[in-house]
């Protein structure tokens, strides 16, 4: 994934042209958001159209939404794989045996 994020960050905007930090974060959620509103839309059309989900296009935008997290990751000084082994052992520790409802439901004094 690192390398991933290495050859994704040469896309990013350059900074300059982006000026502020604030901007940048912006620009990426932004991004970010309008790609899951495609993900959502492909999956909408897909069950409640009755289109069926066109998986090589779900997997277009799936890559567009990495993109955007990488280059997130990039901004804040954060190495993907980093950010992705901490999420597994989250999830490990919140679902040590796999996932199960009645872990879901008593997550009480978890952080976030």
């Amino acid at each position: 994934m690192n390398l991933y994020q290495t050859q994704a960050a040469r896309t990013l905007a350059d900074p300059d042209d982006m000026g502020r930090l604030q901007t940048r974060y912006l620009s990426l959620v932004f991004g970010l958001f309008g790609e899951v509103g495609e993900v959502t839309e492909l999956v909408k059309k897909g069950i409640f159209h009755k289109h069926g989900i066109d998986v090589p296009k779900l997997k277009i935008e799936i890559g567009d939404i990495l993109w955007y997290l990488a280059g997130l990751c990039t901004i804040s000084g954060l190495d993907l794989d980093d950010v992705m082994a901490a999420n597994i052992a989250k999830l490990m520790k919140r679902y040590p045996k796999g996932f199960c409802a009645k872990d879901s439901m008593n997550r009480k004094g978890e952080e976030v």
